[in-house]
């Protein structure tokens, strides 16, 4: 199935295109929609994963001293979780915490979950990172930038 797969997307987004609106078009647009996606999922997961509050704990003897769901929430932060569109541009992936926690949950209940993980997190005293809009994740991500850069 893996190699079906390959030819079916290459025949879908290269080969039918080409025939449809020409080689160079084909090209060009698949060009710019590979970079286009590539940029966001970059942009996405830099706000979700290297802002200054998440924390990756190096293993000790291949074992990490905490349970796999503190693990998950330790290094993931929330981003702009109030913002529909935001929530519907990234595919709820701004609700990071709860995607890592509940991968084969549909997006669509992030934000009922959220409140659920956010209370039982303050209940066991665990941290929980989320930023508020898209901006302070970036502010949050340049500092945390700056500091590791700055380091010995």
């Amino acid at each position: 199935s893996f190699w079906a797969t390959k030819l079916t997307y290459f025949t879908m987004f290269i080969v039918l295109p080409m025939f449809l609106v020409g080689v160079v078009e084909t090209i060009v647009g698949y060009l710019v929609l590979t970079s286009v996606c590539g940029i966001v999922i970059a942009v996405v997961f830099q706000l979700a994963h290297v802002v200054e509050d998440t924390t990756f704990p190096a293993p000790v003897e291949g074992k990490l001293d905490v349970e796999w769901a503190v693990h998950q929430i330790n290094t993931t932060s929330n981003f702009a979780t109030k913002n529909k569109i935001v929530s519907w541009f990234t595919g709820g992936l701004n609700y990071q915490v709860e995607h890592h926690l509940f991968p084969r949950i549909s997006h669509v209940h992030y934000p009922a979950i959220n409140e659920i993980v956010k209370d039982t997190c303050e209940k066991f005293g665990i941290g929980y990172n989320e930023h508020r809009t898209v901006l302070s994740a970036v502010r949050s991500h340049v500092v945390h930038l700056r500091d590791v850069g700055s380091r010995d």
